[in-house]
């Protein structure tokens, strides 16, 4: 049961936003009594910690499947934005901008989280660019990643519309991988971007 409510309550913090979701409202969605909710979780913020935890390693499952598939450095970014994309689709206010005005502690917690899993994921990827001529061999790997993360995190925890966010983020991947790009590179990001779904 527990995990029940957890998932439930997931797909409602999303849907409708971790302010707005009380737990009347899950209660209501899974026909049962507040009671049996508050025999697991005491209160909403423990119930939206663990909910944020369980959907972060739901997202970094994911996104190891995608690299596991060996697209090349680019194209894995890519398809790693559209996962994004298709997963928040139906949100309208970003969901890291929620935390971050209403549960700051959760937020700092959640944050914490994403940084090191993102340093990881991100200095990977640069590696293998590397490796496949997309992107040149002189670059300072931490510093990139360190850029790009700090980049995608300050717009997402600082722009309310989840629809804006992503047009931003989508500007931050083409910025981040024109100034690491070779030739090649370009001519693969080029390609990406002409994909009539990217928005």
């Amino acid at each position: 049961m527990k995990d029940k409510i957890i998932s439930k309550a997931t797909e409602l913090f999303l849907k409708l936003g971790f302010k707005s979701v009380t737990m009347d409202d899950i209660a209501c969605e899974m026909c049962i009594s507040k009671k049996t909710i508050y025999k697991y979780f005491c209160n909403k913020e423990i119930l939206i910690a663990e909910s944020t935890e369980i959907l972060h390693k739901e997202v970094h499952e994911m996104i190891d499947t995608i690299v596991a598939r060996n697209h090349n450095a680019i194209e894995e970014n890519f398809e790693i934005r559209k996962m994004f994309k298709e997963m928040f689709n139906v949100v309208d206010t970003s969901p890291i901008y929620q935390l971050k005005k209403h549960y700051l502690e959760i937020y700092k917690q959640v944050l914490s989280r994403e940084i090191n899993q993102c340093d990881e994921c991100f200095r990977a990827n640069i590696a293998k660019g590397i490796e496949q001529n997309l992107y040149r061999k002189d670059l300072n790997v931490e510093a990139y990643a360190k850029f790009y993360y700090t980049l995608i995190f300050s717009i997402s925890e600082n722009t309310q519309s989840e629809k804006e966010a992503q047009r931003l983020e989508l500007e931050a991947l083409e910025y981040h991988t024109r100034a690491m790009a070779t030739l090649s590179g370009i001519a693969e990001l080029e390609k990406q971007l002409q994909n009539p779904n990217i928005l």
